[in-house]
């Protein structure tokens, strides 16, 4: 999974400062190492880009599956780590079950479906080595990130989630809606008991991002003309902000680590996007092609429509048959890796003398490298 340095920087398009971020939500995100969207005719990047090797979906290097999955949990070796999640498990179990009902077995039902938990991961990870660790805060970026999920799930009519049934197919329309409700609030109740108003603002402000994001997605829908640009603002919103946060609220609020958070997030969800173009199901817990049949545009569904007119039509709205192959049939998979290793290393570039630096510049392969 950790992987040496790319090839040296490439030269942009003239003129290009980045991408500018929705009011609000911070400062310029740019495309690091000189990446371009319209110039070097057509391509994203003006290098070259090893097509064949990730259409292939061999790793990178010639690593294994196994040794990715095993570089992954080394992180889990952390010396105080595994005491920090087993408390997390234990919070995130009494902050769901302390208002009974049916909301709160729903929730239940999401909770025991596991999960990365990545963001407590986070929390930890960018704590001051001279003070504990906040599990508070741990829990609730968890807790707003499994409201997400139940939220998005009933939204996108996902059926599967982790392998498993999503909330709403088992429990119905409604009670997955009050479900998500609950687990918001439950997260700022969490929150608030430390009596911590910066912390609670930290987190309203990547709540009302998500918010932003998802609404954002829902005006993207069907929409192949959809920019780069639009696209990149969508995952600093939907998924950037709250890996933010969980920085932010880990470390007191320094805001390196912050930005660390933010361009992480991105990369993440870059490379969930070309996991459900190019990933197996029984390693991501869901159907692939599952964004292109619902007419979301992803950067790899955006760059494969640019050079394909059957990719273009399909997440229109018009016929999937074949849409799903023809896009690995491009070079949309190499290029929106590319773009993941690029917010990868702009995560890097933030980090500074730590604790736990090496832990964070591996998790940034981590999250590009992943085959979940």
């Amino acid at each position: 999974m950790v992987r040496s340095d790319r090839a040296g920087a490439r030269q942009g398009a003239p003129g290009r400062q980045g991408l500018r971020l929705l009011a609000g939500i911070g400062e310029t995100v740019p495309w690091s190492r000189g990446a371009c969207i319209s110039s070097c005719r057509g391509r994203l990047w003006c290098g070259s880009v090893h097509a064949a090797r990730w259409q292939h979906r061999r790793p990178p290097h010639g690593r294994c599956r196994g040794h990715r999955v095993s570089q992954l949990e080394a992180l889990e070796t952390v010396p105080g780590l595994a005491a920090y999640l087993g408390e997390l498990e234990a919070r995130l179990a009494r902050a769901v079950e302390r208002r009974p009902g049916l909301a709160a077995g729903v929730s239940a039902e999401v909770l025991a479906a596991g999960g990365k938990r990545l963001r407590p991961l986070l929390c930890f990870l960018v704590s001051d080595p001279n003070e504990p660790p906040s599990v508070p805060a741990a829990v609730a970026v968890e807790l707003v990130h499994m409201a997400t999920l139940v939220h998005d799930d009933l939204v996108d009519g996902a059926r599967i989630r982790r392998g498993a049934p999503a909330a709403w197919s088992v429990f119905g329309a409604e009670a997955a809606l009050g479900a998500g409700d609950y687990l918001f609030s439950c997260a700022f109740a969490e929150l608030a008991s430390t009596g911590d108003a910066n912390a609670v603002a930290t987190l309203a402000e990547a709540s009302l991002a998500l918010a932003r994001g998802e609404a954002m997605q829902r005006l993207q829908v069907r929409k192949p003309e959809t920019t780069v640009d639009a696209y990149l603002e969508r995952c600093a919103l939907k998924t950037g902000k709250l890996f933010e946060a969980a920085c932010l609220l880990g470390s007191g609020g320094n805001r390196e680590l912050g930005a660390y958070g933010l361009a992480l997030g991105i990369a993440f969800q870059i490379a969930d996007d070309i996991l459900d173009c190019a990933g197996e199901s029984e390693d991501t817990g869901k159907i692939p092609g599952t964004d292109l049949r619902e007419g979301t545009p992803t950067l790899p569904l955006l760059l494969a429509a640019e050079q394909d007119e059957v990719v273009r039509a399909a997440l229109a709205g018009g016929p999937l048959d074949g849409a799903l192959v023809r896009v690995a049939a491009t070079d949309a998979l190499p290029r929106s890796r590319e773009a993941a290793l690029d917010y990868a290393a702009k995560a890097r570039a933030h980090l500074v003398s730590g604790a736990h630096r090496e832990e964070l510049e591996a998790l940034t392969y981590a999250v590009v490298d992943r085959v979940r």
